[in-house]
C-alpha cells in the first residue's frame, strides 16, 4: 500500500512539475525558434532597435547607479537598527515589487507632472519630468530599487557580529565599520542586488509608458518598442524580445556563479578592520 502511494505521489509530482516548465519553457522555445539566426542579426542592426537598445541601456545603468547610492543607506539602517515604523519602512521600500506597474506610472505622473505634489513646484522652475529619459529612469528607480535594498539588508544581516565587535573594540567610527567590514563581506548580495535591479529596469514597461510615453528617440525603450512592434513587424518584435531574453538569461546566470566567485577572492580575511 505504501509502495502504490509513493508512486502515485511521484507520479503527481512529476505531472506538476512537467507542466510548470511546459508553461515556462515553450514561450521561450517559441521565441527562439521564430526567427532565424541570420535574420534574428539583421534585425537587430536597424537603426530603430539599436536607439532603443541604447536608451534602454543608458537609462537603466543612470537608475541602477543612483538605487544603487540612494538605497543603500535605506538597506544599511535596515539591517542594523530598530526604531518604531521600521516594519512600515519595509513595507514601503518593498511596495513596488507587488504594485501593478501601470499603477506605478499613474503615482509617478501625478506625483511629478505638470500638476503634480512635487511636479507643480517643479514647473514654475522651468522642469518638465513626464515625457522625458528622466521619467524613463524615474520610472526604472521606482520598480528597480526594491530589489537592490532587499538584496543589500539581507546581506548587510548577514555580516558576522564578531567582526563588528572587533572594528568597534579598535575605535573605528560607524562610517569605516560599514567601508571596510560590512560591505566587502557583504559584497556578493549588493552586486546581486545591483544586478536585479539593472535587470528589472532594464525589461520595465509599464511605469514607463504610463509616465514617460513611448517617444522613438526619447523614451522609447526596448520593452516599448517590442510593444509598438507587435502592431506592425511582428519578426522585429521577436528580434528585440530575443535580445532582451539573452540579457536577462545571462544576467542571472552571472548571478549563479558570482557570490561564489566574491566570496572566495573577498573572505573574512579581506575584511578584516585595520587600525
Amino acid at each position: 500500500m505504501r509502495t502504490a502511494r509513493n508512486v502515485g505521489l511521484s507520479l503527481v509530482l512529476a505531472a506538476g512539475v512537467g507542466a510548470l516548465l511546459l508553461v515556462l519553457v515553450l514561450p521561450l522555445v517559441a521565441l527562439l525558434l521564430r526567427v532565424p539566426p541570420l535574420a534574428l542579426l539583421r534585425r537587430l542592426g536597424e537603426p530603430a532597435i539599436l536607439e532603443a537598445l541604447r536608451l534602454s541601456l543608458v537609462t537603466s545603468a543612470v537608475s541602477t547607479a543612483l538605487v544603487v547610492g540612494l538605497g543603500l543607506p535605506i538597506a544599511y539602517l535596515l539591517a542594523t537598527a530598530v526604531f518604531p515604523g521600521k516594519r512600515l519602512l519595509e513595507s514601503v521600500v518593498e511596495l513596488p515589487m507587488v504594485l501593478p506597474p501601470t499603477v506605478a506610472g499613474v503615482g509617478l505622473l501625478l506625483a511629478f507632472g505638470r500638476t503634480g505634489l512635487a511636479g507643480h513646484t517643479l514647473a514654475l522652475a522651468g522642469i518638465t519630468i513626464p515625457f522625458t529619459a528622466v521619467a524613463v529612469v524615474l520610472s526604472q528607480i521606482f520598480v528597480g530599487a526594491p530589489f537592490f535594498i532587499t538584496a543589500a539588508t539581507a546581506g548587510l544581516r548577514e555580516v558576522e557580529t564578531g567582526y563588528i565587535d572587533a572594528a568597534a573594540s579598535l575605535r573605528a567610527s560607524p562610517g569605516r565599520t560599514l567601508m571596510r567590514v560590512m560591505l566587502p563581506l557583504s559584497l556578493p548580495s549588493l552586486v546581486a542586488g545591483a544586478a536585479l535591479a539593472w535587470a528589472r529596469a532594464l525589461g520595465e514597461f509599464g511605469a514607463t509608458i504610463t509616465f514617460a510615453g513611448n517617444l522613438p528617440g526619447r523614451t522609447q525603450t526596448m520593452p516599448l518598442a517590442v510593444y509598438l512592434a507587435l502592431q506592425t513587424d511582428l519578426d522585429a518584435a521577436v528580434a528585440m524580445s530575443v535580445l532582451l531574453l539573452a540579457v536577462s538569461f545571462g544576467v542571472l546566470l552571472t548571478l549563479r556563479a558570482l557570490p561564489l566567485s566574491l566570496s572566495a577572492g573577498g573572505g573574512p580575511r579581506a575584511a578584516r578592520p585595520r587600525r
